[in-house]
């Protein structure tokens, strides 16, 4: 039972310098690892194609990373950090829970102030107040000028937040590189980096073999970033995020499943969307309304809720509820934990970069992979792979 995994037992040696500071200067030509049927091979980035059949479906998140930390100076010039997770009220982004470094020289009396300019206007973003939370702070921000979005000044005004294991600082390239090529949707805190390394080069590949390629949305918190700290899983709190899944993707992936080709998860954050998915329509079965609930999968509803629906059945079960209540677009939030034990309801393989030692994103892999994953990590770290978001990528077929 996923509950009663001990973290321990996914622990592996990372040595730091195997960790990438910086991505490849071309995208597609990072190392490939091919992991199938048991068997481990490597080529470039570049030649994926050739490891995927033809009409299969990928799925890619196209999430955009947010200039979500923004350096403040108070009175006394003392450096403020400010990181932006998440707005408190997803139609008001005046307010967000966020994390403040150097806040003891933050004082509550104070107001800090950032003044920069917005299509040729000077524009100031001032941070009113500030609520201390559990594990963050509720921050309420304002802007001199109504007429300009929060999110068009922090693009102005912030820097994209790098990963905590990447100890350099902020640098200009990073604009560019931290950002799939396909990213629309801003709301992220932290990219989704298994599709960094896709090109045009490479799209075109899988077009001339004919692989389809669909795109959904889920922006990436910082949870994604916080380690295990509990001995059992049981006692982990998953991080809840925010995924939005068009009804012309459900149809997508009708047409796939019923054609029996093959379901292709770009990215860890792809997998926890489209796996959702078929709990979302098992839960409308039962009656679970979509827009009442903030929350529409929790941490172990795939190991709690005992009733079983076929994965068409599910999707078409959203599908009715989005048709009935004139809607094209599911939206809500997932704390789903997919862990060894866990049955995948879509997915066939996974396109993935190489994740921290007890992580959630290792206890995924493992749930992929069984406990090959320690062979093809310790392959990935005697044969030259870069670890973490700007390192090197893996196509992991389920076992």
């Amino acid at each position: 039972m996923p509950k009663e995994i001990k973290i321990e037992d996914y622990n592996y040696h990372l040595p730091v310098e195997k960790i990438a500071e910086f991505p490849a200067d071309e995208r597609d030509k990072s190392k490939l690892l091919i992991y199938q049927n048991q068997k481990i091979c490597e080529d470039l980035f570049c030649q994926i194609h050739n490891y995927i059949p033809e009409n299969s479906l990928l799925v890619f998140n196209n999430s955009r990373v947010i200039n979500a930390r923004l350096i403040f100076q108070n009175s006394n010039g003392a450096k403020i950090e400010i990181f932006c997770l998440e707005p408190t009220n997803k139609n008001n982004l005046a307010v967000w829970n966020c994390l403040i470094g150097n806040v003891k020289r933050f004082k509550d009396s104070e107001t800090l102030k950032k003044d920069f300019i917005v299509n040729n206007k000077p524009v100031s973003l001032i941070v009113k107040n500030k609520i201390k939370k559990t594990e963050y702070f509720e921050v309420e921000f304002e802007l001199s000028d109504n007429t300009i979005s929060f999110f068009d000044a922090i693009e102005v005004a912030g820097e994209l937040p790098l990963p905590p294991y990447i100890k350099r600082d902020f640098e200009e390239s990073d604009k560019v590189s931290y950002q799939t090529i396909y990213s629309k949707t801003k709301g992220s805190v932290a990219a989704p980096t298994a599709g960094l390394h896709f090109t045009n080069y490479v799209f075109e590949k899988l077009k001339e073999k004919k692989i389809n390629t669909s795109e959904l949305t889920l922006h990436v918190g910082a949870g994604t970033f916080l380690p295990v700290k509990s001995e059992k899983m049981i006692d982990h709190k998953m991080h809840s995020e925010r995924i939005f899944v068009k009804k012309e993707f459900l149809k997508k992936l009708m047409e796939t499943l019923i054609a029996k080709n093959k379901i292709i998860a770009v990215g860890t954050t792809s997998v926890r969307t489209i796996e959702s998915l078929y709990w979302i329509g098992l839960k409308i079965k039962n009656g679970f309304i979509l827009k009442d609930k903030e929350v529409l999968v929790e941490q172990w509803d795939a190991y709690e809720i005992m009733e079983s629906i076929s994965v068409l059945d599910s999707l078409q079960e959203i599908t009715n509820y989005l048709d009935s209540n004139n809607l094209d677009v599911i939206e809500g939030e997932t704390k789903i934990i997919i862990a060894p034990g866990y049955k995948f309801k879509f997915l066939d393989g996974l396109i993935t970069n190489f994740h921290q030692p007890q992580s959630t994103l290792l206890l995924l892999i493992s749930a992929l992979v069984g406990d090959n994953w320690k062979k093809i990590y310790d392959y990935a770290l005697k044969n030259k792979f870069r670890f973490l978001s700007f390192g090197d990528s893996s196509l992991l077929w389920k076992n």
